[in-house]
């Protein structure tokens, strides 16, 4: 499951999955702004058929926090 998601971040991103590592910041490292963001929940709601809250999209920092996050959707 991690795998895949860093595989639709990457995507939505147009950017190597190689970057997609867990520690990197949604921000600074990966340059992810808010409407980045919501395809990216947008991506991950239909490949794993679930539906992400906002407000716990907006508590991402980093790639781990959001493959904990769509786990705990899981």
């Amino acid at each position: 499951m991690e795998n895949k998601i860093r595989e639709i971040i990457a995507e939505e991103l147009n950017i190597a999955i190689e970057k997609v590592i867990p520690g990197a910041s949604l921000e600074h490292d990966l340059h992810i702004d808010s409407l980045d963001i919501v395809d990216i929940v947008i991506a991950l709601e239909e490949e794993f058929d679930i539906d992400i809250k906002d407000k716990d999209a907006e508590k991402w920092v980093t790639v781990a926090d959001v493959v904990k996050c769509v786990k705990e959707y899981k």
